[in-house]
């Protein structure tokens, strides 16, 4: 037994050799068919719409604006372009990557491909401040009260789920998502009561906010959106190391000298961060954090260090093509969003929980 093992180990260093190159490859590929998926949607955006920009248009005119090239001759493409086109599109790229990434955090801290930032009570917190501010104050802090209102709940809904949820100074993962949805439940029920209460209009904007939409961005909206996500995204970086490790179980952390508890509530607190600064503008938009996530896991393995950017770019895909046909599906209409990610989300979240089913049913 022991000759034999001493004459197979050398043939298991090719054979390590190829699967490290081939995940190499793989990580490779994967970025840069998503990063170029990214660019040609960005650039499909800025063209497309109910006034039509050429292609070669929006690429001087984005390379115009850092001395690369000649500006437009008509001022009106390059009006459209900046102050319409590229603040939502710059919008969508932010959200979308920060609810993915979002939704990375809360999957490595829970371990489970079924989770997403809507469990900590983030987006329901958020739309009980919107759907107030609506009602009641819905100029106040020149017109900013909305999505102060809708960031500030957001955090504060996901602080009180997780305060709650703290049993000797410990916090367990099944008893998180139980408070989640209690909180939530909570949240549904205050904002359905602003929604019964408000005019009709301020109801309509209340329903239109809940579905997710990027109209009227602008670029101080990106501004302010930009800072509080790059920050976090930092963030998601440096502990994807330590969730890496997490993976492998409580004790194997702690033995390496990771505070399991801090560093699961560092991992929610970044979430909710992410969350809240995503939905302040853009509304409540479902399922990005679920299925960006997954996707990316399928194409890269399990490792946050590249799993978390991966998916940072999967998310800011998904929001633009998203927002692309919501805006061009059907002629001077701006749909929302949301109902373009939960039609893919939707049956992705029934194929994942079908497949964890079998998956139990199977280990048992």
């Amino acid at each position: 037994m022991t000759v034999k093992a001493a004459d197979s180990s050398p043939a298991l260093l090719p054979a390590a050799r190829r699967g490290i190159e081939r995940r190499r490859r793989r990580r490779v590929v994967t970025f840069a068919t998503v990063t170029i998926a990214l660019l040609a949607l960005i650039i499909l955006s800025s063209a497309i719409g109910q006034y039509s920009i050429a292609p070669s248009d929006v690429v001087q005119g984005i390379l115009s604006r850092v001395g690369l090239a000649e500006p437009l001759d008509d001022p009106l493409d390059m009006a459209t372009l900046w102050n319409i086109r590229l603040p939502r599109i710059a919008l969508g790229v932010l959200v979308g990557a920060a609810l993915a990434v979002a939704g990375a955090v809360m999957q490595a801290v829970f371990s489970n491909p079924l989770a997403e930032p809507g469990i900590i009570g983030v987006s329901s917190g958020a739309a009980v401040g919107a759907s107030s501010a609506i009602v009641f104050f819905p100029f106040a802090l020149g017109g900013f009260a909305v999505p102060a209102a809708a960031f500030v709940t957001g955090l504060a809904a996901a602080i009180v789920v997780y305060m709650l949820s703290l049993h000797d100074g410990r916090t367990e993962p099944l008893t998180l998502v139980l408070t989640g949805i209690a909180v939530t439940a909570v949240c549904t029920a205050l904002t359905s009561i602003a929604t019964y209460i408000a005019p009709s209009t301020a109801r309509d904007q209340i329903v239109f906010w809940q579905m997710g939409s990027l109209n009227a961005a602008t670029w101080n909206q990106v501004g302010i959106v930009g800072i509080v996500v790059s920050v976090a995204l930092i963030w998601a970086l440096v502990i994807s190391r330590r969730l890496d490790i997490l993976a492998l179980g409580e004790k194997a952390a702690s033995h390496v000298g990771i505070s399991v508890q801090m560093l699961r509530g560092s991992a929610i607190v970044l979430a909710a961060l992410l969350t809240a600064a995503a939905v302040s503008y853009a509304g409540v938009i479902a399922f990005v954090g679920l299925i960006v996530p997954h996707m990316m896991r399928l194409a890269l393995g399990p490792l946050n260090r590249y799993l978390i950017p991966a998916s940072l770019l999967g998310g800011a895909v998904l929001i633009t093509g998203s927002d692309l046909v919501a805006r061009t599906i059907i002629n001077f209409q701006d749909l929302p969003i949301g109902i373009f990610t939960a039609l893919v989300g939707g049956p992705i979240f029934f194929i994942l929980l079908r497949r964890n089913l079998h998956g139990g049913r199977s280990r048992s």
